[in-house]
């Protein structure tokens, strides 16, 4: 067994000249199809013989409950339910109006707590009133 000399390659990665580029963790990015892309494949798959149907969905990278899909949303008459939808994007009016809430719910746990706080206060204000008639009272 013999070894071969990484010399210059080992260099090369002192210098900085190799990278590695790829992030390893880096979250994939889902598949969309076009209505167009879906309508071509759902075509091919109806016209493919039994053996092959199978063979073109792996060629494809897709499964057999998609073709199902694509073909009720196709007989609906939906063609624009077969475009790809963009998943996770929310406009600007719906990321304000979360912001809205959000800020709605702190502002009303914080009116709570306020009006807890007066009420406590409220009591203990009428205690110490009707000690201090109480007290009053008596010397006379």
């Amino acid at each position: 067994m013999t070894l071969t000399d990484n010399a210059p390659l080992t260099a090369r990665a002192q210098n900085g000249d190799v990278t590695d580029d790829t992030d390893p963790a880096a979250r994939p990015q889902r598949r969309t199809f076009t209505a167009e892309q879906k309508l071509t494949i759902l075509d091919a798959y109806e016209e493919a013989e039994t053996g092959a149907k199978g063979a073109m969905l792996r060629r494809e990278g897709i499964y057999s409950s998609q073709i199902t899909e694509w073909r009720k949303a196709r007989d609906a008459g939906t063609l624009a339910a077969l475009g790809g939808k963009a998943r996770g994007v929310r406009s600007a009016d719906k990321k304000e109006a979360d912001r809205l809430r959000k800020r709605n719910a702190q502002l009303e746990a914080e009116l709570a707590k306020t009006r807890t706080a007066l009420d406590i206060v409220g009591k203990a204000h009428a205690l110490l009133e009707m000690l201090s008639e109480s007290a009053d009272y008596e010397e006379k």
